[in-house]
């Protein structure tokens, strides 16, 4: 079942013992605290992990601006671009390349990105749902208990669900083969 970024929050509340809201704007410390930490951390943990759920391949626009020094063009990062996890001539590895102003800068003429995105709460698959919710039930909680031990108690579920969501994440992609292993190389 998909779930909205209010729903989402709504289960962390009860998490911490509070009452669930149905928008950010209701006026209640619930919605105060969840309207103002609920992205922040979203896309930190969306960053934090390539899933791939999120990650997206596309080819970059390049800038009539060159930058100033250090590298010949400079490419249009996407609108919902997170993080850089590899660029390419072609394919979207094996460039060298630095994020600077929002821009990708590099000398090559042609550049394939290999990012995290962000996507709709919709798209987000149950067991990163359960890890974010986790997550931001441990963020909620400080703010709306004041309950240190609690807080610590509930970050602990959130790493154990981070790691639980990692490994199911990891399990739909073929493990990747050793490309370029300079040690067998030299043993040739």
């Amino acid at each position: 079942m998909a779930l909205s970024a209010i729903a989402l929050c709504s289960r962390a509340l009860l998490k911490t013992g509070c009452r669930t809201i149905t928008s950010f704007d209701e006026g209640t410390a619930e919605a105060e605290v969840t309207g103002n930490l609920y992205a922040p951390v979203r896309d930190a943990m969306l960053s934090s992990h390539p899933w791939s759920f999120a990650t997206a391949q596309v080819t970059l626009p390049r800038l009539e601006a060159q930058p100033v020094a250090d590298y010949d063009f400079a490419y249009q990062l996407p609108a919902d671009f997170l993080r850089a996890l590899s660029a390419g001539e072609g394919r979207g590895r094996g460039l060298d390349y630095r994020i600077h102003e929002r821009r990708l800068h590099t000398n090559a003429t042609e550049v394939v990105l290999t990012y995290i995105f962000r996507p709709l709460e919709s798209e987000f698959p149950p067991f990163f749902d359960q890890a974010l919710i986790a997550r931001l039930s441990a963020e909620f909680c400080i703010p709306l208990t004041d309950s240190t031990s609690r807080s610590a108690q509930l970050l602990k579920e959130a790493e154990d669900e981070f790691r639980r969501a990692k490994s199911i994440d990891a399990q739909q992609d073929s493990p990747r083969g050793i490309e370029d292993f300079t040690l067998i190389g030299v043993r040739s």
